[in-house]
């Protein structure tokens, strides 16, 4: 079972992504990730991409969705894929089914939902590290970052306020959510699991668990 992964900017989708990735084996679609990693490759797609993102220009939903079938081409038929970030708006949306119908793949959509005030409150107080990204909450009141690096180590990178967090910037990231991402949400309105992401995040992930763990079958 896929996983169409859902939230506000806020919402806690990073932390979890990764951790509802973790519990159920998922891989993660990103695609700013897998944009980055096909860029430095050989191959036809690629070379399209770095061509495209040279140019400066955007990548087209077609292109997205080459990257998305590129994806599950390469994926075990066993595995499930938690998608983050994708579907951004209605038309995405559509092709995105489309290409999950034609590789038999079942699918669900997951929305952890918080209010707007919510939002704009930790994304105005939350900090991310500058080494590794990881985000931190305002009741987090150390001043470096805690998170394991690859090999097991402390990361200790320090804590930043990120540039585009003022409230100018992030009203305008909502809005753009409100307006593109919730029309397509509303496609997925037959198999939607919807999630209270307004308690602690140790909270929600206990609502999400309870949630999934039938669905994933653990």
């Amino acid at each position: 079972m896929d996983l169409i992964f859902f939230g506000m900017q806020g919402a806690g989708k990073g932390t979890l992504g990764k951790s509802i990735a973790e519990r159920y084996g998922m891989k993660i679609f990103e695609t700013g990730g897998e944009l980055r990693k096909l860029a430095q490759e050989e191959s036809e797609l690629g070379k399209k991409i770095k061509s495209i993102i040279e140019a400066g220009h955007l990548v087209s939903d077609e292109v997205v969705m080459e990257i998305v079938e590129n994806f599950l081409s390469h994926l075990d038929k066993n595995s499930s894929v938690l998608f983050d970030g994708i579907p951004r708006k209605v038309e995405q949306a559509k092709l995105l089914n489309d290409l999950l119908l034609k590789h038999n793949r079942e699918y669900k959509g997951l929305l952890i939902d918080i209010k707007k005030e919510t939002a704009l409150r930790r994304l105005t107080t939350r900090r991310i590290c500058k080494t590794c990204k990881a985000v931190y909450s305002a009741d987090y009141n150390k001043t470096n970052c805690e998170a394991k690096t690859a090999n097991g180590e402390q990361c200790d990178g320090e804590l930043i306020t990120r540039s585009d967090d003022n409230p100018s910037a992030i009203e305008t990231r909502l809005n753009a959510f409100e307006n593109e991402t919730v029309p397509a949400i509303k496609i997925y309105e037959d198999r939607l699991i919807k999630i209270d992401g307004e308690p602690r995040i140790e909270e929600v992930e206990k609502l999400a668990i309870s949630a999934l763990d039938t669905i994933m079958k653990v």
